[in-house]
């Protein structure tokens, strides 16, 4: 029996090369954008009419320079061939990146936390908003004060000597 093991592998190779195209952002705008597949096909009629029109037997030189209607030609597959281009490059940009929203709001929380470490004003105004603000505290004391003692003179002065 030939080729049992072989051709199985093949088999999975081709399923997965086949999905691979299948998901290509390229191959997806192909068959989703009707103007990409018109650019084409008109790139295609205008190349193909060209060559023809090379292909008459005359010098090639001669008529890239003499025949109006080969240098319309190839100006309009060159034309058509750049709208393809460009509407394919285009495909894989306009994808959205994921998580985007999620990196904004990690952006955001971070600053926030930040902007409450740095700045003590604030931090006063999220307590304040959150707890309520802060009342004033006066203390006053319950216990008499204590009657000040008399302080004795320094060495150098006598206790009611006047100079």
């Amino acid at each position: 029996m030939r080729g049992g093991m072989g051709a199985k592998k093949k088999a999975a190779k081709a399923g997965a090369a086949a999905q691979a195209v299948r998901q290509s952002p390229y191959v997806q705008r192909l068959a989703e954008d009707e103007e990409l597949r018109a650019n084409l096909w008109s790139a295609y009629e205008s190349a193909r009419d060209a060559v023809g029109r090379l292909q008459n037997g005359k010098h090639p030189t001669k008529q890239i320079f003499d025949d109006k209607r080969l240098q319309k030609d190839l100006k309009s597959a060159a034309e058509s061939f750049r709208d393809a281009s460009v509407a394919l490059h285009e495909a894989p940009r306009r994808r959205k990146r994921k998580g985007g929203f999620g990196k904004l709001i990690v952006i955001g929380i971070v600053g926030a936390g930040l902007a409450l470490a740095l700045s003590e004003d604030l931090r006063k105004k999220v307590l304040d908003a959150l707890f309520g603000a802060e009342e004033e505290f006066e203390y006053s004391a319950t216990t008499a004060p204590s009657t000040a003692t008399a302080t004795p003179p320094s060495s150098g002065e006598t206790a009611g000597s006047t100079t």
